[in-house]
C-alpha cells in the first residue's frame, strides 16, 4: 500500500519561512482535499502561505519557478493527473515532475511534491485527505516542504 513506511514528522515553528502553495484547478473535489490538507499542515507548523491557483498540473513548474526566483523558502505544488486513453498522462506527469525538480535545484527552494498521478478517480480520492481517504498527500507534501526548507536554511547558516 502506498504510504507505508512514511517517516514520522516532528512539528516545529515554521512561521519565519516564506511559503507558497500552488494548486491546479482540475478535479475540484480532489484539489479541495489537497488544499485542506496543506492548510492543516501549515497550521500544525505555525506557518502561513500565499495560495495561488493555476489552470492545471502542467502549469505548476513555471509558477514555482517564479516563486523560487522571488526568494520563497518553500513551494508546495498540488495537482492531480488521472490516466486516460492517450499519452497525455505521461507527458503531463513527466513535465510536472521534471519541471518541479529543476525549480528545486536551480533555485535551491524546497518543493513539496503534492502531485497525484493516479490510474483512477478512486485512487485520487483515496489520497486527497478527504473524509474516508486513506492518505493526506496535501498535508504530507506541505510537511515535507517545510522540513526541507528548515534543513536548507540550516545549511545556509553554516549548521
Amino acid at each position: 500500500m502506498s504510504g507505508d513506511g512514511a517517516p514520522a514528522s516532528e512539528l516545529f515553528d515554521a512561521g519565519d519561512l516564506k511559503v507558497a502553495v500552488v494548486a491546479a484547478s482540475w478535479h475540484t473535489e480532489v484539489m479541495d482535499g489537497l488544499l485542506a490538507g496543506a492548510r492543516r499542515a501549515l497550521t500544525a507548523y505555525s506557518a502561513t502561505a500565499v495560495e495561488l491557483r493555476v489552470p492545471g498540473t502542467f502549469e505548476l513548474p513555471v509558477v514555482a519557478q517564479a516563486l523560487g526566483a522571488e526568494g520563497y523558502d518553500a513551494v508546495v505544488a498540488l495537482g492531480v493527473v488521472i490516466r486516460g486513453g492517450t499519452p497525455h498522462f505521461e507527458y503531463v506527469c513527466s513535465a510536472a515532475t521534471d519541471g518541479l525538480t529543476r525549480v528545486a535545484l536551480d533555485h535551491r527552494v524546497a518543493i513539496g511534491f503534492g502531485v497525484l498521478t493516479c490510474d483512477t478517480d478512486a485512487q485520487a480520492l483515496d489520497r486527497a485527505g478527504l473524509d474516508g481517504s486513506k492518505e493526506d498527500k496535501g498535508y504530507e507534501a506541505t510537511s515535507a516542504a517545510l522540513e526541507t526548507a528548515r534543513v536548507i536554511r540550516a545549511i545556509r547558516s553554516g549548521a
